[in-house]
């Protein structure tokens, strides 16, 4: 059965029908740059479209002087600004307080500081990965650093990049979003896949404009032939979004 085809107009027309509040635009805007951190711009954002911050813009700052830290592999101040905020974040969250540790190892290494480095995992990381086979796994990985240059490719090297940092002070980011009774994930993400997933079910019924990137969120009208050589890239793009 021949798929419905749509023009870009038509398309167009039927998008200039849809109601959207802007107040509900600038919330979602505005919940992004909170949950992200960008203080600045929430502030000035506020400023423009007149939306309230639903929380302390200080408490952006508070966060982002964790996460600034954690990207400079600076762990024991990231560690020591955290319990200043509330000391029950790491208390009652072990897997954080490991991953910490664990970043803190991954540092001494990075530095080429094998002898500190072998004495912190004896002291303070191997008791805990005896405790739990989850821990236990990710040290013996960690550990696998030394055995290889720190400049090679290896089965570990990820540990070494930015994206390692990275991924640790989203996970402290999340953990200290909780603690402040906010939202830990913006909801923008989260629409833009829905957006993806309910272009990847017309693509079955009808040939339409289509957003391929969502970077840029253009329109594009593609041939029916190549319609579903599309949802790749679309799911790309919505990836890291």
């Amino acid at each position: 059965m021949a798929k419905k085809a749509i023009s870009k107009d038509d398309w167009s027309a039927r998008l200039a029908e849809v109601q959207v509040d802007r107040d509900d635009l600038n919330k979602l805007i505005m919940n992004y740059l909170i949950i992200e951190g960008y203080k600045d711009a929430a502030e000035k954002f506020s400023q423009e479209s007149g939306a309230k911050p639903p929380v302390n813009l200080e408490s952006i700052q508070n966060r982002m002087v964790v996460r600034t830290a954690i990207q400079r592999g600076n762990i024991e101040e990231a560690i020591e600004r955290v319990n200043d905020l509330n000391p029950e974040i790491l208390d009652t969250n072990p897997k954080l307080f490991f991953h910490l540790q664990q970043q803190r190892l991954i540092e001494y290494i990075r530095e080429g500081r094998v002898t500190d480095a072998l004495e912190f995992a004896q002291e303070e990381l191997a008791p805990r990965g005896e405790e739990n086979p989850e821990f236990l796994s990710e040290l013996e990985r960690t550990m696998s650093l030394l055995a290889f240059e720190l400049n090679s490719p290896s089965p570990v090297s990820d540990l070494l990049t930015p994206a390692q940092r990275q991924k640790l002070a989203s996970e402290l980011n999340s953990a200290l979003l909780l603690s402040q009774s906010q939202e830990k994930d913006p909801k923008l993400p989260a629409l833009l896949k829905m957006c993806w997933w309910a272009q990847q079910q017309l693509d079955e019924r009808c040939t339409y404009p289509k957003i391929k990137d969502f970077t840029k969120a253009e329109l594009v009208m593609e041939p029916m032939s190549t319609a579903g050589g599309s949802q790749g890239s679309s799911s790309s793009a919505v990836a890291g979004a």
